[in-house]
């Protein structure tokens, strides 16, 4: 969290910066106890921006401020992927690029894995999701929370449940992936959940 004083969110719209409907799902159900009324980015043909920041963090924000100076609304922002111990934390703030332009993320699995096979064996299949939240408000006050989740990777995909990577992602502890896990059960896991419940404490 940004090292400044906290700020309430309050009831109403909220604009979700993301033209990602698995993700704007997942936020829509984590706010839906809070009295927030999420409004997505596309909904008010708002642009994606340019990911031009090297973490997640800065990704985040950058997308929360513009989303909230075009829209008057304050804005919650959700910046996520899939780091590889073995790949040295990649795909990490490139795993939408990896799935290309038409956000194929079984191509994006191919090619996690095909990256995995040029590596030693060895190195193990260790991986974690790692989300950043930025929430900011029009006159510019920022606030920014992170969450993790650790497990390992599977081959082949299994399950048509979640998105992007889920499908070849088990948690610790879990055996099922989150591509076949119960919606419900992976959110109170997930990389998403556990940022998610640091902005709770902090702004509501």
């Amino acid at each position: 969290m940004n090292y400044q004083e906290s700020r309430r969110l309050e009831p109403g719209k909220l604009v979700v910066a993301s033209h990602n409907p698995g993700k704007l799902r997942e936020i829509a159900e984590l706010l839906a106890p809070y009295g927030i009324e999420p409004v997505s980015a596309a909904d008010l043909g708002l642009p994606e921006p340019a990911e031009t920041g090297t973490t997640f963090v800065a990704n985040a924000e950058l997308k929360a401020l513009l989303a909230s100076d075009l829209s008057g609304l304050p804005a919650l922002a959700d910046d996520s992927g899939l780091c590889v111990e073995a790949l040295g934390g990649e795909p990490g703030i490139f795993s939408a690029r990896w799935a290309g332009e038409s956000k194929d993320f079984g191509l994006a699995m191919q090619l996690v894995e095909e990256h995995l096979g040029r590596v030693d064996p060895e190195a193990g299949r260790g991986a974690w999701f790692a989300c950043a939240l930025a929430v900011a408000w029009p006159d510019g006050h920022l606030e920014s929370f992170e969450g993790r989740v650790d497990g390992k990777l599977v081959w082949p995909p299994r399950g048509d449940h979640g998105f992007g990577y889920d499908p070849m992602f088990v948690a610790n502890g879990r055996e099922e992936t989150f591509g076949e896990m119960d919606q419900a059960e992976k959110h109170a896991i997930s990389h998403r959940a556990d940022a998610f419940g640091k902005l709770v404490a902090a702004l509501f």
